[in-house]
């Protein structure tokens, strides 16, 4: 999708709840829509902070968190908790579903798309009457690269028991 169709969009968003598209939002979903890289708001707040720009068009910290909100309500970015405690978002406007997978070791997060889970979910909805508007659904667990380097160790074993106890305890309060 064209940057400018995306800006326009978030034009007639902003006028259709009485506000307007200042600088400072301006450079937000401009941020937003040049990576696409899943980014934390502090992320996309250093990011902005690195960029020169003119004084007027300085963004604080707080108009990042509201914008992102903004940007959510609209359609135009989706969160993803990874259980870091922390929120990443991507922009979504203009591009195909997709899942994730978390690994939790290193935070990387990988896209994917699978059929036959949409299918089956879609399925599982229909014989209880539920209408899906839409759902995200992350795997979390260790990536290829990290089990690699945990089983050189001789340690993918222990630490994918532990995970796997977090996940039914919680994390532990030490």
């Amino acid at each position: 999708m064209k940057h400018t169709t995306i800006v326009k969009r978030f034009e007639e968003y902003l006028r259709s709840n009485s506000l307007k598209l200042t600088p400072q939002r301006r450079r937000i979903l401009d941020c937003v829509f040049g990576t696409h890289a899943h980014f934390t708001a502090d992320e996309l707040y250093g990011w902005l902070r690195e960029q020169r720009g003119e004084s007027e068009s300085r963004v604080s910290r707080a108009t990042v968190y509201r914008t992102l909100d903004l940007l959510q309500r609209g359609g135009f970015v989706e969160s993803l908790d990874t259980g870091s405690g922390e929120l990443r978002y991507e922009h979504t406007l203009g591009h195909e579903h997709h899942d994730h997978m978390v690994c939790l070791e290193c935070g990387r997060i990988q896209e994917f798309h699978e059929d036959r889970i949409e299918e089956l979910q879609t399925e599982a909805a229909r014989r209880k009457g539920f209408h899906i508007v839409r759902h995200m659904h992350r795997l979390s667990g260790v990536c290829r690269s990290c089990a690699r380097k945990l089983e050189q160790e001789g340690r993918l074993e222990e630490v994918l028991a532990t995970r796997r106890r977090q996940t039914i305890s919680g994390p532990s309060r030490a």
